[in-house]
């Protein structure tokens, strides 16, 4: 899910939220998008929490990318706190 932050925070301007099935498949999928942005697009990524896996942020400076273990997704429910309450209820 991408969350549009213009206007809405200083972190950054955009939000992407997405889940692995397992802390391998998240630590994987962190490492894969961290070198694609690296290795295509020249841009350097901060990670955080890979060693754990359940939840991994991935700084870019405008985008922010977190890739959550289901479990884990569901309990912070970042989507709900960043969207609009009609676009929360889709979510």
């Amino acid at each position: 899910m991408q969350i549009d932050l213009r206007g809405k925070s200083s972190i950054g301007d955009y939000m992407v939220v997405c889940s692995g099935r397992s802390t391998r498949q998240v630590t994987a999928i962190s490492e894969k998008l961290a070198q694609t942005l690296k290795t295509d697009h020249g841009r350097h990524a901060k990670l955080e929490g890979k060693d754990a896996g359940d939840w991994v942020l991935i700084d870019t400076g405008d985008i922010v990318v977190h890739v959550f273990r289901p479990e884990v997704r569901d309990f912070y429910q970042l989507e709900k706190m960043w969207l609009t309450p009609a676009a929360a209820a889709k979510a």
